[in-house]
């Protein structure tokens, strides 16, 4: 199994958590009045399919450290809007 099947049970097990966890909260949410609802949830779905993203790094594309020859710095300042 490789590493992005892994990633792919980790969140798929993660997400059937994670709405068990959401229904268990809504269910017992001690405000009557300022009910929770799915859409209260959102973010950190969004944030679980993050997870699977390609974000990641890739293997193969390794940015050598300063010691390895590599940048001593990294401008990671935007440029300023024209």
């Amino acid at each position: 199994m490789d590493n992005s099947d892994q990633r792919r049970q980790f969140v798929g097990e993660l997400w059937r958590r994670f709405e068990a966890l959401q229904q268990w909260a809504i269910d017992n949410w001690p405000d009557a009045q300022h009910p929770l609802s799915s859409a209260d949830f959102v973010e950190a779905r969004k944030e679980i399919l993050a997870l699977a993203d390609a974000r990641h790094p890739v293997p193969g594309q390794h940015v050598p450290e300063p010691s390895e020859g590599g940048p001593q710095y990294e401008d990671v300042t935007p440029t300023p809007w024209p």
